[in-house]
């Protein structure tokens, strides 16, 4: 089935699209995960935003008429706050030690840790 214009553009509004500076490359590259990673690049953020558009109708095109299920859609996406994490004991015990010399619990020492990141 060939898909209508309406219809891709709905599909695709679906999809975070992320613009990220590269200071190695001088300039602005695009991506939409998950359906597609790094796939252009420009001098400004809205020539970028303009191609990574585009890319990401072609893809949902490709999908729907080809009958495959889209990737989960990543806007508007709900986060639990909660995720497991796995290091090592020594890990662990570091970061459990340095929570506590802090007074604080081991998850907002994480949590601080990774808001500053």
């Amino acid at each position: 089935m060939k898909p209508t214009p309406s219809q891709i553009q709905a599909q695709a509004r679906r999809y975070l699209k992320m613009l990220e500076w590269s200071e190695e490359d001088r300039l602005y590259i695009g991506s939409a995960s998950p359906i597609i990673s790094q796939c252009c690049h420009g001098d400004t953020e809205a020539e970028v935003l303009e191609q990574l558009v585009e890319i990401i109708e072609e893809w949902v095109e490709i999908f729907l008429r080809d009958g495959k299920l889209l990737p989960t859609p990543s806007a508007g996406r709900k986060f639990s706050g909660k995720f497991l994490v796995c290091v090592s004991p020594e890990i662990h015990q570091k970061a459990a030690l340095k929570a506590q010399a802090r007074g604080e619990n081991l998850n907002q020492f994480v949590a601080d840790a990774i808001a500053s990141a």
